[in-house]
């Protein structure tokens, strides 16, 4: 949301300065210059890519309107969630947890986190992970690099629609010169008329140029821009997945598995220990009271 927020303003800046110097407002108003930016934008931007990157592009775009879901709240949820798994793992052995693996849905664990549940690729990282735990004869070396493969995967993915969207961006500027050419075409038409007709028209063919560069810096520049960041948040949340479990099959303690994996947190969300440590006990806790 805070994204939409700074291009309001931008706009607003844009828009208040053009005001203050007695700007007709009215002249910026040119339909058929944004239809003609803003068409061939979205003909290139599908054009240039298949339907998946642009369901992605849609997605992306509805995540940076939304907010990041990657808060403090929600790394200890996860750490919670993970110390809960392992202590039932290193009390009644790596057995007892395979139903909660197989069966995610039904898990008791799991069904406690239903953020947790509605992330499919990180619910399906995790049990993948912890299945080929279980079955046991495979390195911890070998599962860390099966997971930083699925990292590389995912995060390539991730990377489509941002990088399809700052396509679209730097082809805006050149977009609007092409209006603007396209203005001008029409102003060297009308050159026997009177001097306001011609003086609307070169208006206009300058508005397709200012429309293009502030579509570009002001407002698709910086929404996949945000989008990158959103993408590199995701990264980190999967980073720490991945540190917690590789902690665990290593013979880690579940304790100290999640304490590493609170540290690798980056720092402006990260949990203190105590957090930590007051959420776990109370989860370890619980079913003896």
């Amino acid at each position: 949301m805070i994204s939409i927020l700074g291009i309001l303003v931008v706009i607003g800046a844009v828009i208040g300065g053009f005001l203050m110097e007695k700007g007709n407002l009215g002249v910026l108003i040119q339909p058929a210059e944004l239809v003609t930016i803003g068409g061939a934008a979205v003909g290139t931007l599908v054009a240039a890519n298949p339907m998946y990157i642009l369901k992605g592009v849609f997605a992306s775009l509805l995540g940076v309107v939304s907010g990041s879901p990657y808060t403090k709240q929600r790394y200890l949820e996860t750490l919670k969630m993970m110390f809960d798994l392992f202590s039932k793992a290193r009390k009644e052995g790596f057995v007892a947890i395979e139903s909660d693996i197989e069966s995610s849905d039904q898990s008791p664990i799991f069904s406690q986190y239903p953020k947790f549940m509605k992330d499919h690729h990180a619910r399906d990282f995790v049990c993948d992970t912890m299945r080929m735990a279980i079955t046991g004869g495979v390195q911890a070396f070998d599962v860390d690099q099966m997971m930083e493969l699925d990292m590389d995967v995912h995060h390539h993915s991730l990377g489509l629609p941002t990088s399809a969207l700052s396509t679209v961006a730097d082809a805006l500027p050149g977009l609007g010169i092409v209006a603007a050419v396209l203005g001008i075409v029409i102003t060297m038409g009308a050159l026997g008329g009177p001097p306001e007709e011609i003086g609307h028209k070169v208006a206009a063919a300058l508005v397709g140029t200012f429309l293009g560069i502030l579509m570009c810096y002001g407002v698709i520049g910086p929404l996949a821009s945000s989008m990158t960041k959103r993408n590199d948040e995701e990264h980190s949340y999967y980073h720490i997945l991945r540190v917690v479990m590789l902690a665990f099959i290593k013979g880690t303690s579940p304790i100290l598995a999640v304490e590493l994996a609170r540290r690798a947190i980056p720092a402006h969300i990260r949990p203190s220990f105590a957090e930590v440590e007051k959420a776990c006990r109370a989860k370890a806790e619980a079913p003896a009271a």
